[in-house]
């Protein structure tokens, strides 16, 4: 029953679907990564008056990304302390990003 087992996983693992899969959560964490630059980069540009949240395009982006990403901020946020001064969450979300990202290709093998 065991070598059974072995074989039908051998035999999953080499079918092409695996590497699409692997394909689609490396795409998943590369948008994701972008995603993150993209809103700490415009929260800089924010906080030094580039940018001005009256205007409706700046305005609707950046409701967007909160949106979009506030549910992974919220749990890092709620693990630091509250009286740093600076946002640690993108910082450590992304960090949990690359790690995904060397974790997936260092177990490449498994989806091939």
């Amino acid at each position: 029953m065991g070598a059974g087992r072995y074989l039908f996983y051998n035999s999953l693992c080499s079918e092409p679907w695996m590497k699409s899969v692997f394909d689609i959560l490396m795409l998943i964490l590369d948008i994701a990564q972008f995603v993150i630059l993209a809103h700490v980069i415009m929260s800089w540009l924010i906080n030094f008056q580039v940018l001005n949240l009256r205007q409706p395009l700046v305005a609707g982006l950046w409701d967007g990304l909160n949106r979009m990403l506030e549910p992974l901020y919220r749990p890092v946020r709620n693990l630091l302390p509250r009286n740093l001064g600076i946002d640690f969450a993108p910082l450590i979300v992304l960090i949990a990003v690359y790690a995904l990202r060397i974790v997936l290709v260092n177990n490449q093998a498994v989806f091939l």
